[in-house]
């Protein structure tokens, strides 16, 4: 029987399309809704300790292919967040809880709430490329990678996902770091550090002045970083970056990644990109007579 099940550090996903964070994950109500759009898991917008009210407007461009944002980590805190991880359940389709913090222990802390909420598993951010003092700031050192990790590991009993960044020539060893401490799986890549200029104005468009890029624009730079993650690590790999069509999804699969994320195409397409994905999928394994997308996950490799 053809399916598109995937497991996923020990979660079962109906398929393998997860909404990425950032993009309708503030809410329990609009997790419901890409619930509701056949996503296979949801992954929460990144929660600190405290909330926050991020950056100044403007914090988006929209590109030809993708979009440049900046909003500076926006939101409620984990306290607040538990009310719309109560609405978000009702989907039982597994969320994914995504964390942004700046020590270890902080870290541990937003982890150990996420799981008392019912989370799946957390996805640590150590990525974004435009918030001072987080995400990239501090997930592109190997050792300060491994001690997060390993604090978080220490302090829940749900897988533990990192989430790296494109941004810096030490990816392998930062995955590795993700591994060495025990880690569960690996999310590449986040946004790509970019910036856009007003002409008219002749200054940068965006309040914070630099933002992450994201969507088409990206696919080639995410697809090659799965690809040598896949060489270098055992991990399970999450795939992010530029996908909205189920061949895209196949590229990844085939770079190494057991599922991918979907952002951007959710702004660019509307949420039936996740119907449309998973019926090309069906297509495809139709097509080439596949029975489980595990046996395409990695042939890239053998050539």
């Amino acid at each position: 029987m053809t399916t598109l099940e995937v497991d996923l550090a020990g979660i079962k996903l109906r398929n393998p399309t997860i909404l990425a964070s950032g993009v309708m994950g503030e809410t329990g109500e609009s997790l419901l809704k890409v619930a509701e759009a056949g996503a296979g898991g949801l992954v929460t917008k990144s929660i600190g300790l405290e909330p926050r009210k991020g950056y100044p407007n403007p914090t988006l461009v929209e590109l030809p292919d993708g979009y440049i944002n900046a909003m500076g980590l926006p939101g409620p805190g984990i306290e607040a967040f538990a009310e719309e991880m109560e609405v978000a359940l009702r989907s039982r389709v597994p969320i994914i809880g995504s964390l942004f913090a700046a020590i270890p222990e902080d870290f541990t802390t937003l982890a150990g709430k996420m799981e008392d909420y019912g989370a799946a598993a957390v996805e640590l951010n150590l990525s974004c490329p435009h918030a001072k003092g987080y995400g990239m700031e501090v997930g592109i050192d190997p050792d300060a990678v491994r001690s997060i990790v390993s604090s978080v590991k220490g302090a829940v009993g749900i897988p533990v996902m990192a989430k790296l960044t494109p941004n810096t020539h030490r990816l392998v060893e930062v995955a590795r770091a993700v591994e060495a401490a025990g880690g569960d799986a690996i999310v590449a890549v986040n946004t790509v550090k970019a910036m856009a200029i007003s002409v008219e104005a002749r200054r940068p468009i965006l309040y914070n002045r630099t933002g992450g890029l994201s969507g088409p624009a990206i696919k080639g730079v995410g697809l090659r970083c799965v690809y040598e993650l896949h060489e270098a690590v055992a991990l399970p790999i999450v795939g992010v970056g530029g996908i909205e069509r189920s061949g895209d999804v196949l590229e990844y699969m085939m770079a190494g990644a057991s599922a991918v994320q979907v952002g951007s195409a959710v702004g660019r397409k509307g949420l039936a990109v996740f119907r449309e994905i998973t019926d090309g999928l069906m297509s495809y394994m139709g097509a080439h007579d596949l029975g489980d997308l595990r046996e395409i996950v990695g042939v890239a490799h053998a050539h």
